[in-house]
């Protein structure tokens, strides 16, 4: 009971709606009374009730509406931890306070492991439920041999995965593709400006998550080379992965078993503590070729 008291202290905001529906009560009674009453009524008089009805019936329910908001701020106010840290509570927003993206920090925490189209698509979905997000990208070629004339490490993935994370797509993948002059790459670059100033390991990775203001983080597999291998059933043993499929299919020989070169691959700090700690682990699938021979 004390609680009602509450709305008709100075700054609650609630006073004024209580009295646009005070008023709109009074409108709307009067022009049913007017109508209830009178036995002979001019079209002039009978518009003028109409009207002061609908004005009356219109101002009961935008007082309504607007203090059910006020209610609700009031409640946020009271109850939300993050209004210790406001000190001017008059300019909170109820909007603000409940949409706000910190609250997807209280969010479960989910761990992405993949790449390609696949890893890109389940973030984008994910990023509107949670901001406990963690992907986990690859930054090796896996021995497609690209990058051996290229000073700059394989940045596909994690460049996927920052878009997909980023508030802002559209603008974002047009900046990540953006192509200087002699051909380098922002992305690129800005990634290997972002190790130089964090140096080795993959703090940098995560501290781009920080500087691009992007929901959750990234976190790459491992920063040791590698490369994915397969042995056929004819015993060949293919160390590069664009031709295991033309390999197996020229030698019309099955893929006996697929692996990782070198077997001791380590995998970057963070990640086995970021699966540990995980609510859910998504995999995502890269792209999915499907061969066939007779």
């Amino acid at each position: 009971m004390l609680g009602i008291f509450k709305w008709f202290k100075s700054g609650t905001k609630m006073k004024r709606w209580m009295f646009v529906i005070l008023v709109g009560i009074i409108l709307l009674c009067y022009g049913i009374a007017t109508i209830m009453n009178m036995q002979d009524l001019s079209v002039l008089k009978l518009i003028m009730i109409v009207f002061v009805s609908i004005v009356g019936f219109m101002m009961v329910v935008i007082g309504i509406i607007y203090s059910q908001k006020r209610v609700l701020e009031m409640l946020v106010e009271d109850t939300d931890e993050r209004m210790e840290k406001k000190k001017e509570k008059e300019d909170v927003n109820v909007n603000s306070l409940i949409f706000d993206k910190k609250v997807y920090k209280e969010g479960p925490k989910i761990v992405v492991i993949g790449g390609g189209t696949g890893l890109n698509t389940v973030l984008k979905g994910l990023k509107d439920y949670t901001n406990n997000l963690t992907a986990i990208a690859s930054m090796t070629d896996y021995g497609d041999g690209q990058t051996e004339t290229n000073s700059f490490m394989p940045l596909e993935d994690v460049s996927r995965a920052i878009v997909s994370l980023s508030e802002n797509e559209v603008e974002m993948e047009r900046l990540l593709k953006l192509k200087f002059q002699d051909g380098i790459d922002f992305t690129n670059v800005f990634v290997s400006a972002m190790q130089q100033i964090n140096g080795e390991g993959s703090k940098f990775i995560e501290n781009i998550s920080k500087v691009l203001n992007m929901t959750g983080k990234i976190l790459p597999v491992t920063l040791d080379k590698m490369r994915i291998c397969a042995e056929l059933e004819d015993g060949t043993v293919i160390d590069e992965k664009d031709k295991i499929a033309d390999t197996s299919m020229a030698k019309i020989s099955r893929i006996n078993r697929v692996f990782i070169s070198p077997s001791n691959v380590r995998p970057a700090p963070g990640v086995i503590e970021a699966i540990e700690d995980a609510d859910a682990i998504v995999i995502g699938p890269r792209k999915l070729i499907y061969r066939s021979y007779s």
